[in-house]
């Protein structure tokens, strides 16, 4: 499920490029960034075992019922977030919402067709492609846009989803980027492809858990959403953070509404 792409690639690119120079990602960033993920896996892993309970939602009373009624739940995932690294940021949110008249099969056939998504999650996607589906595995191309005044880039991304059925009523996927390039220049005739790793270090890696569950007359949805940016300049820090934190909320708030009204079309269009 992808869309936390467009979420947090934007808040990169809107709050830190007009502040950045270039940064390469370094091989300690990487090894926080592994090992911060091992242990989001690893909690989901345990989230799968029996007598535990599967969605976030249901570990405080009051939560179904309020993204049934109010609509999509979104905080940071963690105390401190943006979560400083060696040379890095892990930004790191969660957002739940309720679809309701809606099975979880509507679903995946929004969320896995990729082909699709620059329509879906526009503007900040505008271009995407399917490669290969082997059996539960996607392979999939994204390119990520920010077209404002003060700057315009973009990203490559190649990633792969993977999406598994525990019983009838759930169902649950992991997604990573295999690879992201930035392109410098982009929007000129001298645009290119910078090896990976280098650049302004607007993202450099991004990552999903997500869980459906099928009940109450809908499906409830949850999104952990995941990126490894470079680390904002000391000077800039007090400044840029408070709004790197409610872009990444607003961004993953829009999202999650775009693939709601991506399902609800469907569902419109299915109809006799």
């Amino acid at each position: 499920m992808l869309q936390q792409y467009r979420a947090l690639a934007a808040l990169t690119m809107l709050c830190l490029s007009p502040y950045l120079n270039g940064a390469n990602l370094k091989p300690e960033t990487k090894e926080a960034w592994d090992s911060y993920m091992e242990t989001r896996m690893a909690e989901m892993r345990t989230r799968l075992k029996e007598g535990n309970r599967f969605l976030w939602l249901d570990e405080e009373p009051g939560r179904t019922e309020r993204v049934r009624t109010k609509g999509p739940y979104i905080q940071p995932i963690g105390v401190h977030i943006p979560a400083q690294v060696p040379s890095g940021l892990i930004h790191a949110w969660i957002g739940a919402g309720f679809v309701p008249d809606a099975t979880i099969p509507d679903i995946l056939r929004v969320v896995r067709d990729y082909d699709n998504y620059e329509h879906v999650y526009k503007p900040g996607v505008i271009s995407s492609k399917i490669y290969k589906e082997d059996g539960p595995t996607d392979s999939f191309f994204l390119r990520f846009a920010n077209k404002s005044v003060v700057a315009k880039t973009a990203l490559d991304s190649e990633g792969e989803a993977s999406y598994f059925q525990i019983d009838e009523h759930r169902w649950y996927a992991y997604s990573n980027t295999t690879s992201i390039r930035e392109i410098d220049k982009f929007g000129t005739p001298e645009e290119h492809k910078l090896p990976e790793g280098q650049g302004t270090g607007l993202i450099w890696r991004l990552s999903s858990i997500t869980r459906l569950e099928e009940r109450d007359g809908g499906v409830y949805a949850e999104l952990e959403a995941y990126a490894l940016s470079r680390d904002i300049p000391a000077a800039f820090r007090l400044f840029v953070n408070p709004i790197v934190r409610r872009v990444s909320r607003d961004s993953l708030a829009v999202s999650l509404h775009q693939t709601k009204v991506a399902i609800d079309a469907q569902k419109v269009a299915k109809t006799p």
